[in-house]
């Protein structure tokens, strides 16, 4: 497996890499190179740390509640069954949100939650489900009562929501995207990425995304050239594809 470093800000990357090395007591990035290099574990760690992985339940209350009283009545008044893609999905929280979300707004409904990650450890924490009770703490009693089991100190997330999301291993700056998205999902991701590579993985979200699909970013994530990738911004984190104009005859300059 490839990782494009490049993508990645030099100094918060070192940074990591730095205090990786030191935890390792490893005395150099060509000693570390080469361990990373023959050593699949390593290299997977490597990949864990690097890549963060923090997230929760309805992180960023506010966000959460207007995806579900604004955008997804918008969406599913277009749509009945809905594509949606949580990209970079660390352990799994934020797409489960989704699904409970979706759960309640439209009971029975088999809406498509595709669900990726560089990361194949944290992929299989999130198809577990299992998680400590500060992950649950946005989460209402109500909702934790609903879909979560108390088993040996931890949190057990149902098989109803379990069931509606599918994981796989994706990487955002090397892998193909999929098209047709009525959302895409993709929180505190790209802070850490330069802005070349920002450009182009929203460039590729935008295309990814139907007309009227809307794409949910982090808190502190700002696309400051949304109108030239297609996109309008429609609430803070949330941008909506903006629909390619209808050419008819005289705009083309032909005459009926």
């Amino acid at each position: 497996m490839k990782l494009d470093l490049n993508s990645y800000k030099d100094s918060q990357l070192r940074r990591r890499i730095n205090a990786l090395m030191a935890r390792r007591k490893i005395k150099s990035y060509e000693a570390y190179f080469q361990i990373i290099s023959r050593d699949r574990q390593a290299f997977n760690d490597f990949v864990d740390y690097l890549t963060i992985n923090v997230t929760e339940f309805f992180r960023d209350v506010k966000a959460f509640h207007y995806l579900e009283h604004h955008v997804f009545p918008e969406l599913l008044a277009v749509k009945p069954l809905l594509k949606i893609w949580s990209a970079a999905c660390s352990n799994g929280a934020e797409p489960y949100s989704v699904a409970i979300i979706l759960n309640e707004l439209t009971p029975g409904r088999g809406h498509r939650i595709e669900a990726t990650d560089l990361d194949s450890n944290v992929l299989q924490i999130a198809e577990r489900g299992e998680y400590p009770a500060e992950l649950l703490r946005n989460l209402s009693p109500a909702r934790r009562e609903r879909y979560f089991r108390a088993e040996n100190g931890r949190y057990v997330l149902c098989s109803e929501i379990k069931k509606r999301v599918k994981f796989r291993r994706h990487d955002l700056l090397a892998d193909p995207y999929g098209q047709g998205y009525d959302l895409i999902i993709c929180r505190n991701v790209q802070i850490y990425f330069t802005k070349e590579a920002q450009w182009r993985v929203n460039s590729r979200f935008s295309q990814a995304l139907r007309p009227g699909g809307v794409l949910f970013l982090g808190a502190s994530e700002t696309i400051f050239n949304a109108t030239e990738l297609g996109l309008e911004r429609i609430a803070n984190s949330f941008y909506r594809r903006v629909p390619a104009p209808v050419r008819t005859k005289a705009s083309r300059g032909e005459v009926g």
